[in-house]
């Protein structure tokens, strides 16, 4: 039997030692909370996405009584900015919650369709993308989204002898 240990690399931050420009980010991703379409389920989502051309686009989760037809914050933001610009790379993707009207403590993580979609588009320009998932009393900040699909399924995947 052989093993393979896997391992993902989560930088914890508080919201006063972030750079300016992410701090920026991250409220634009908590601006967009408010904006959510969550009837359902309450649970609202912001995303914010920094491009590098200093371009930044907003999304927030839309929900729909005929589930599963709504659609992740995480994903409306980088559609929307992949549409408007879609020859520039993702540089970071910030995202926030709440449940009623409170942000959640601890940082919530990407559904995994969002994490395949981040993949994909880290694969799309061959550039990582800064994670930065807000909480109130910490943020996670994540390298690039393959840390997130450590077994990811990718283009190679695709391939017959891979």
């Amino acid at each position: 039997m052989d093993q393979k240990i896997l391992e993902t690399r989560v930088n914890i931050f508080r919201f006063t030692e972030l750079e300016p420009e992410i701090q920026v980010l991250i409220n634009k991703a908590k601006e967009q909370v408010d904006n959510a379409y969550a009837p359902y389920s309450n649970f609202r989502v912001g995303a914010a996405v920094l491009l590098q051309n200093g371009a930044l686009f907003v999304g927030n989760n839309q929900e729909n009584a005929a589930y599963p037809s709504g659609l992740c914050a995480e994903r409306v933001a980088l559609f929307y900015a992949n549409a408007q610009f879609p020859q520039v790379p993702v540089r970071a993707i910030a995202i926030a919650a709440h449940t009623g009207d409170n942000y959640l403590a601890y940082p919530v993580t990407p559904c995994g369709s969002c994490r395949q979609v981040m993949l994909e588009t880290e694969t799309r320009f061959e550039k990582p993308i800064d994670i930065y998932l807000y909480g109130t009393e910490c943020i996670y900040h994540i390298e690039n989204a393959a840390q997130l699909l450590p077994l990811r399924f990718e283009k190679k995947s695709l391939e017959q002898n891979h």
